[in-house]
C-alpha cells in the first residue's frame, strides 16, 4: 500500500532538486557565460558611437549579439551547427561532463516527486540513492566547470574577449550570469546530497511508524 509521507526536510529536499536541476540546465543552455569587451554599432555616427556600445555574449555552444543599448534587434542563437565546431577541445570536455550531471539530476528530480509515495527501492532508501547521485553529479558539474576556463586560450574567444585571452584569463571579458548560476547550481547539487540524508531521516522517524500502524495512509509532520 502507497503511503504519501510529507515531512518539512522531504519536501525540501524534493523542491531543492527539481530547482537545481532547472538552474543547471538554464545556465547550460544560455550565451551569457562570458561578456565580450565592448563595440560599438557600425551603423552609429560619431557622436552617437558611446550610446550604441554592446557587449556580445558567449556561451559553451550559442552566442548573443546586441545591436544597441536598448536591446532592440537582439541576435542569439548557435554559433556551432555541431559538437566538433564548439569553440575548443575543453569545452567540448565540459559540455559533456555538464550534460552528464545535469541529465543526473534530472532523473533525480522526477525520482524525488514519486519520493513522497515510495520511499525504498528493493529495500533501499530511495533518499540514499538519490543523495548519492547527487554526490556523483555534484562532481560531473564542478569537472565541467573547471574544465571550462581552459578553453579560453580559443580562437573564438580571442575574438571576443581580444588578443591577451588564454587560458584561464579571459583578458577584456568578464564572467556572465550563467557561469555563476551553474556553479551555484553546483554547490547546491552537494546540499542536495546532504539535505537527502536529513529526508531520510525525517520519513523514518518513530512518529511516521506510529501513524503507519495506525492506519493513515497521508501523514504530513511539519
Amino acid at each position: 500500500m502507497c503511503h504519501v509521507i510529507v515531512t518539512c526536510r522531504s519536501m525540501m529536499w524534493t523542491l531543492f532538486s527539481i530547482v537545481v536541476a532547472f538552474v543547471e540546465l538554464i545556465a547550460f543552455m544560455s550565451p551569457d557565460w562570458l561578456l565580450g569587451f565592448p563595440r560599438s554599432d557600425p551603423s552609429g555616427s560619431s557622436v552617437e558611437v558611446n550610446l550604441l556600445e554592446y557587449r556580445p555574449s558567449l556561451g559553451l555552444y550559442s552566442r548573443c549579439l546586441r545591436i544597441d543599448s536598448r536591446g532592440v534587434g537582439v541576435s542569439c542563437g548557435p554559433y556551432a551547427g555541431t559538437f566538433g565546431e564548439v569553440a575548443s577541445g575543453f569545452w567540448q570536455a565540459a559540455m559533456l561532463f555538464l550534460a552528464a550531471g545535469i541529465l543526473v539530476l534530472g532523473c533525480v528530480a522526477c525520482i524525488s516527486i514519486f519520493s513522497l509515495c515510495f520511499q525504498s527501492i528493493k529495500k533501499k532508501s530511495i533518499f540514499n540513492i538519490c543523495g548519492l547521485l547527487q554526490a556523483i553529479a555534484g562532481l560531473l558539474l564542478m569537472v565541467g566547470l573547471m574544465l571550462y576556463p581552459a578553453g579560453w586560450g580559443s580562437d573564438k574567444v580571442i575574438s571576443y574577449c581580444g588578443p591577451e585571452a588564454s587560458p584561464f584569463r579571459p583578458a577584456q571579458c568578464s564572467l556572465g550570469w550563467a557561469f555563476y548560476a551553474a556553479i551555484g547550481g553546483t554547490l547546491a547539487t552537494f546540499l542536495c546530497s546532504v539535505l537527502s540524508a536529513q529526508a531520510e531521516i525525517a520519513t523514518s522517524s518513530d512518529k511516521v511508524q506510529e501513524e503507519i500502524e495506525e492506519g493513515k495512509n497521508l501523514i504530513c509532520l511539519f
